[in-house]
């Protein structure tokens, strides 16, 4: 019996001992738990605003020149000059080449001695049909005869009429000799070079390309679905369109739309759209590729924020809110339309809300949170605090 005592007494002084020195521990753990409670998380923070958002679309464009020429010689012959530089600017009517006008000069000369030839018989003709009329009259000769010679007349007077024609041809052949910039514009590369032979209208080579650059096109496409919107936008208040270079943030023109293809292409489901641009300082280039938005209008009262404030999370879209005692709760939010570093909530946030935009990567719901502006962002932390 004392020994079941002894052993009874030994087990219950064990378990009081490790109930006291779990309650030790856990005093402790409390105490270190309120030691090490988390410091704020530093962020940055934007306020959701009611406001109109641009209703836009997005394609990728590429830059057309508005009128471009190949230059062409309307005659066969040798390239006397060259009177421009590749890549120059050039005015309607400028001179920029010159072909050997000898040829001409000499045709020319030709057609004006045929003409003095032809003018010689036709008044010989004239007087000698004037004379058998009055013969006529006096019935000295045949109504035969007066009528060949007024014939005849006639003739000389129609070949008179072919080599003034002649001559003038000549003259316009002559002409040619000086091919002339039929538009304004810039010069491309020169294919043929002096004594070259150029041949008329040649099907293969162009003397040199001359393309438009102010104003200027840029071509793009979009989806049939949006063509009504498009169309009623432009018969409206016609639509704004902005473009920048895909790779050079420093290429930025505004222009506005100006051509609706007449046909969607029904392998693709696309349709042609053009916009003109004054391009004043040729940013704009033929053959690049730009990324283009065209603005539709707006959509008036939307509930916005910056775009990073957004995030994604296992459950969708998600945004952090700052409450009132710099904490933070995590809202699931229904995106409506992103337009550059905005974007539209459907709902999950009020406006006057304030969100967290940068440093959501360090936070939880409740978490406490410490607003930061971009600069003190940038600076190490210990360098804030002073």
């Amino acid at each position: 019996m004392k020994k079941t005592f002894g052993m009874c007494f030994l087990r219950s002084s064990f378990s009081l001992l490790a109930v006291i020195m779990v309650l030790a521990l856990g005093g402790c753990g409390r105490k270190d738990t309120a030691q090490r409670v988390a410091p704020p998380v530093p962020v940055q923070v934007s306020k959701a605003v009611k406001q109109a958002l641009p209703v836009t679309l997005k394609a990728i464009g590429t830059v057309q020149a508005l009128r471009g020429v190949a230059v062409k010689s309307q005659v066969d012959g040798i390239i006397k000059s060259v009177n421009f530089r590749e890549g120059d600017e050039v005015k309607a009517g400028d001179l920029l080449v010159t072909l050997d006008r000898r040829p001409f000069e000499n045709s020319l000369q030709m057609a004006k001695a045929d003409l003095a030839n032809a003018r010689a018989q036709a008044a010989r003709a004239a007087t000698e049909a004037e004379r058998y009329e009055r013969l006529d009259q006096a019935l000295v000769v045949s109504k035969e005869q007066y009528a060949q010679l007024v014939t005849q007349a006639a003739t000389t007077k129609a070949q008179v009429d072919a080599k003034e024609a002649a001559v003038a041809n000549s003259q316009l052949q002559l002409g040619y000799t000086e091919i002339r910039a039929p538009i304004d514009g810039r010069t491309g590369q020169l294919n043929l070079h002096e004594g070259a032979l150029v041949k008329a209208n040649d099907g293969v080579f162009s003397l040199v390309t001359i393309n438009q650059l102010s104003p200027i096109s840029v071509a793009f496409a979009v989806p049939e679905r949006v063509l009504d919107a498009v169309r009623v936008a432009f018969a409206k208040e016609g639509i704004a369109v902005h473009v920048a270079g895909r790779d050079d943030d420093d290429v930025q023109a505004d222009g506005v739309l100006d051509f609706i293809d007449n046909t969607v292409d029904p392998t693709t489901g696309m349709i042609t759209l053009k916009a003109r641009f004054t391009n004043e300082g040729h940013a704009l280039w033929p053959g690049r590729f730009v990324n283009v938005e065209v603005r539709l209008g707006s959509e008036a009262d939307q509930i916005v924020v910056p775009t990073p404030a957004v995030q994604t999370g296992q459950k969708g879209r998600q945004v952090f809110v700052v409450k009132a005692d710099k904490t933070v709760d995590l809202r699931q939010v229904v995106v409506g339309r992103t337009v550059g570093e905005l974007t539209s909530l459907v709902s999950g946030v009020s406006e006057g809300e304030t969100v967290v935009t940068d440093g959501q990567l360090r936070l939880v719901p409740g978490s406490r949170i410490e607003v930061r502006t971009l600069e003190e962002a940038a600076q190490p932390r210990a360098a804030v605090k002073k």
